[in-house]
């Protein structure tokens, strides 16, 4: 399969969109316009370093797309990457998709000055751990997470 990687533009808004709502359908979590429009925004305006790369076949149909993003690392000193969303369409698994996109997470890693990338996934994502324990080394840290409304 031929698999082009590149920044998202104006233009891919709606194909982002489908596989971002199909990406919270997987995780069982409530997607609504205001928080797409939010995300957007993030990644649109060029006021944060939030990124968004989007695989795409050769008719220029969306496969998959990254949300990664800059983040201190106060013992380095130095920004590091942290990478929160992957999604491969179904269809598209097993294609390369994958490893397209995390060469395009590489570039924007590099140009960024990024010693490594970082980021976390449900302990039973066992289809998108295939490929993690592939491509990167398995941290030691457990993750925590706590709320904070009163």
């Amino acid at each position: 399969m031929d698999i082009a990687v590149a920044a998202l533009e104006p233009g891919d808004r709606d194909q982002w969109e489908s596989l971002f709502n199909s990406y919270a359908d997987f995780y069982k979590m409530p997607m609504s316009a205001e928080t797409r429009d939010r995300v957007w925004a993030w990644i649109a305006s060029g006021e944060m370093k939030f990124f968004g790369i989007m695989a795409k076949d050769s008719q220029g149909k969306a496969l998959g797309f990254m949300h990664f993003r800059e983040m201190p690392s106060p013992l380095r000193g130095s920004m590091v990457g942290f990478l929160d969303d992957l999604y491969v369409c179904p269809a598209a698994r097993g294609e390369g998709v994958v490893d397209a996109l995390f060469d395009g997470l590489n570039e924007t890693a590099a140009a960024q000055g990024w010693p490594f990338v970082r980021w976390v996934t449900a302990e039973n994502n066992y289809r998108g751990r295939g490929p993690y324990d592939r491509l990167a080394e398995k941290t030691h840290w457990v993750t925590y997470q706590k709320d904070t409304t009163l």
